[in-house]
Formats: C-alpha cells, sequence, structure tokens
C-alpha cells in the first residue's frame, strides 16, 4: 500500500472520530493540521481542539490514535495536540458549516 493511499485510508478514519459535543467528525471541523506517514508506516498527526480546555481531549485523542494504529499499513500512530494557530470556525469544511448553521 502506498503512503498516499495510507493517508486516504486515515482521512477516511478520522471522519469516524466526533467531538461528543459536536455533531460533525473532527476532520470537517478542521481540527487535524497535519498527517504524516514515513515509509515504513510510522505515522504523525498533528492536532487541535475547539478550545484548550476541552473536557473530551484525552478521550477524542485516544479515539484517534487507536483508530489510526487499526489501519493496515499504520504501524504506529502519534498524536499531537497543538494551539498554533488557534482553531477558528473558518477552518470547517463547507459541510460543517452547514451542519453547525453557519451557512
Amino acid at each position: 500500500m502506498t503512503r498516499f493511499e495510507i493517508e486516504e485510508k486515515i482521512v477516511s478514519m478520522l471522519k469516524t472520530v466526533f467531538d461528543p459535543e459536536i455533531p460533525v467528525n473532527i476532520y470537517d471541523l478542521g481540527l487535524i493540521y497535519k498527517i504524516d506517514v514515513t515509509d515504513e508506516g510510522e505515522t504523525t498527526i498533528d492536532m487541535t481542539l475547539t478550545a484548550p480546555n476541552c473536557p473530551a481531549a484525552d478521550f477524542i485523542m485516544e479515539d484517534v490514535r487507536i483508530k489510526i494504529e487499526s489501519i493496515e499499513g499504520v504501524t504506529s500512530a502519534t498524536i499531537n495536540l497543538v494551539f498554533e494557530p488557534e482553531w477558528d470556525k473558518d477552518m470547517m469544511s463547507e459541510e460543517a458549516k452547514l451542519e453547525l448553521g453557519f451557512l
């Protein structure tokens, strides 16, 4: 499997992860800043939260890690929580904005 194919599977899997308080997946919310996959399948994801004090942060990050590590071709997953740049609603996909009533 190529790195590109693995990255596509990662994006699909990220679309199954939700913040318990928001009915939109974390990918469409714009919370994923970077996905890196090495030739050996080691994956690093930089993500943020809608708010730094999100009470579901640990749950969301662990859900991401478990789901990413379940993908064929991924040998490990490191999830980095970052707050630069600061998240805002302009980072959401058009679908997410529509779902949340921002359009």
